[in-house]
């Protein structure tokens, strides 16, 4: 396979956690990837929308827009069955704008308390968007649109507490089917393999490797 020579891509996001991981499931492709923490001067988006597909366009686009580089940005969330599916695309602010990962799943344990007799399954969602220009056209003069979305999904319970040091947000009580061990306990090499986030990356794998061969 011949691509041409490594291209900035900017991961669209300050998530210290999220950038590792698609570093880590990309990092075959000759790809060079930023993110946010590169560009302090350009505001975070606003998650506005109400579906994870219209927060990751928003942000993908925003951030092209500003940087002039293509952008890959995601909206994830977790989805609890007994709570009718939250917190969803709320999940990041389901404890509040400013709450940590442990007050975020401080409070969906205690909302699960409420729901004792209800079986815990769940699933982590990830929506993964790219913003950007066909190869060949000019970022400066042109504006930023969608060129490719992907969906990824992972199933699994809610266990009864935290459990594990790795990973990030809900992974600590996430237990995903067919392991008995959380997201937080398993190897990254294992997790990157099987997450939601992993599976929406290879959906949109195929995509860029298609893309990054474009003159």
């Amino acid at each position: 396979m011949v691509f041409r020579p490594p291209l900035e891509l900017l991961a669209g996001t300050r998530n210290s956690g999220k950038v590792r991981e698609i570093n880590e499931i990309l990092a075959d492709l000759p790809i060079t990837l930023r993110s946010l923490a590169d560009f302090h001067e350009i505001p975070s988006v606003k998650e506005v929308g109400d579906t994870y597909e219209e927060n990751s366009s928003l942000k993908a686009l925003s951030y092209a827009r500003w940087t002039k580089l293509p952008t890959l940005a995601d909206d994830s969330g977790l989805e609890v069955d007994a709570l009718n599916g939250r917190p969803g695309a709320l999940s990041a602010r389901f404890a509040g704008v400013s709450a940590s990962d442990s007050d975020r799943t401080g409070k969906l344990l205690r909302a699960l308390d409420q729901h004792q007799t209800q079986p815990r399954t769940a699933r982590f969602v990830c929506c993964l968007t790219l913003a950007g220009w066909n190869r060949g056209e000019n970022a400066s003069s042109t504006d930023p649109i969608i060129l490719n979305v992907a969906r990824g999904e992972l199933e699994g319970h809610i266990s009864t507490a935290p459990r594990g040091d790795g990973g990030f947000g809900y992974d600590p009580v996430f237990v995903p089917n067919g392991y008995a061990e959380s997201l937080a306990e398993l190897p990254s090499s294992v997790k990157n393999s099987i997450s939601h986030r992993a599976n929406a990356l290879a959906a949109m794998r195929t995509f860029l490797e298609s893309w990054l061969k474009q003159t």
